[in-house]
């Protein structure tokens, strides 16, 4: 199985299960709200291609072949910022249509990290879906169960970032000492994405036109959730 070198990135939404589990009584606009912010997040990684959706999380890929270190932890960062943007624009778009259930208007405790690593990998096909496969996938995915001490934050491996050169030089970097599951005592780096972006700005208010579509597009969403329960309450009252 031949094997290429990698750029391996992953943005996860964090207080995805606390949101899902407490909003439940409107599951269908909660679900409908992260595959939002999901689809947003995705369409902002413009150089990277999404190898998989794994509930919260994206994980998503470039070929490093011909990228130097200051390229590869470049692309990352340009990718973290580009996704977390889109992430927040969109979840204050949520917030602000006119759906009054808390599923639409508390999506604030969403926050979004990133983790990154370079490394080789290889392709597998299964039943017609590729994805990437090797210890360095491996690798990235562990990365997410960490120490780090805040909400939203770009996390990468000792490799990515002692190869960035001035790229890594323009960042408030903090290390952090890891002991991962598999692969044993490792160095990591990361940081805050407030400190890239500094604070969001005050959110533009939309139209009453955007509010309406947005509103549409929720309750779109949610009905293929909604309508199975409603079915299965009707058969059982009539059973």
């Amino acid at each position: 199985m031949a094997t290429r070198r990698a750029l391996l990135l992953i943005a996860d939404i964090g207080g995805y299960t606390e949101y899902m589990q407490y909003h439940r009584s409107m599951l269908g606009h909660a679900e409908a709200a992260t595959r939002r912010l999901l689809d947003k997040i995705v369409g902002a990684a413009r150089d990277f291609d999404l190898i998989e959706i794994e509930g919260d999380a994206a994980f998503l890929s470039r070929d490093a072949d011909g990228l130097d270190g200051t390229a590869t932890l470049s692309a990352v960062t340009r990718a973290a910022l580009a996704m977390h943007r889109a992430f927040h624009e969109q979840r204050r778009l949520i917030e602000r249509n006119m759906c009054p259930c808390q599923s639409c208007t508390q999506t604030s405790a969403l926050k979004l990290k990133f983790v990154a690593h370079v490394g080789d990998v290889a392709t597998q096909t299964i039943k017609r879906r590729k994805k990437l496969v090797g210890v360095d996938v491996i690798y990235v995915h562990r990365l997410l169960k960490n120490p780090v001490p805040v909400p939203e934050y770009l996390l990468v491996t000792d490799d990515l970032f002692r190869d960035g050169g001035a790229a890594s030089a323009e960042l408030v970097v903090h290390e952090i000492a890891q002991d991962l599951e598999g692969i044993g005592p490792v160095q990591t780096f990361y940081v805050d994405v407030e400190d890239m972006t500094g604070p969001l700005p005050p959110p533009a208010q939309p139209s009453l036109l955007v509010r309406i579509g947005a509103t549409f597009d929720m309750v779109g969403r949610g009905l293929p959730h909604v309508l199975p329960r409603r079915r299965a309450r009707s058969l059982a009252a009539a059973g």
